[in-house]
């Protein structure tokens, strides 16, 4: 017997319907395709604290710190660190005891008219998987093949 494929619908679907999780989502550059599933399949309000795109290279440098690379483990890892930090600052003392909170984050550069390479980026989710855990953290590097930058974006989401 075969599992059934999700589609990322059914995965933001099922992620929303969850009311123990709460996060953010942050996400640079060609990455800002995730958060907007959450928003698209409804009952983000359960899910999502907050959802940021720090696009211009200077208000990222404000936000998570001056960076040689913006597209870089380096960067998303900054990201999550801030991201994190404000979550637990601010809600850990109202929901903590009985939500997991958790960070998604990107920073990806696509294909475009400047630079006709293959795209990359990193994305990575800090995660409690139990209320008043410690979090975990997933990184990972990803490589994007398509030739089309829409579909490089949409590859992302």
């Amino acid at each position: 017997m075969t599992d059934p494929t999700l589609t990322s619908a059914q995965k933001a679907q099922a992620i929303n319907f969850d009311r123990g999780q709460y996060g953010t989502f942050a996400e640079i550059g060609a990455g800002q395709e995730v958060a907007r599933w959450f928003f698209r399949v409804g009952g983000a309000s359960g899910t999502v604290a907050k959802s940021m795109s720090a696009y211009d290279m200077a208000v990222s440098d404000a936000i998570y710190g001056p960076s040689q690379r913006y597209v870089s483990e380096d960067r998303l890892r900054h990201m999550l660190d801030h991201e994190y930090g404000l979550l637990d600052q601010r809600l850990a003392p109202e929901r903590g005891a009985d939500t997991r909170f958790f960070v998604y984050a990107n920073t990806v550069a696509a294909r475009s008219f400047s630079r006709q390479q293959d795209g990359q980026g990193w994305m990575g989710i800090r995660f409690q998987t139990a209320s008043g855990r410690p979090p975990s953290d997933l990184v990972l590097h990803v490589r994007l093949l398509d030739k089309d930058n829409l579909k490089q974006q949409e590859a992302v989401g």
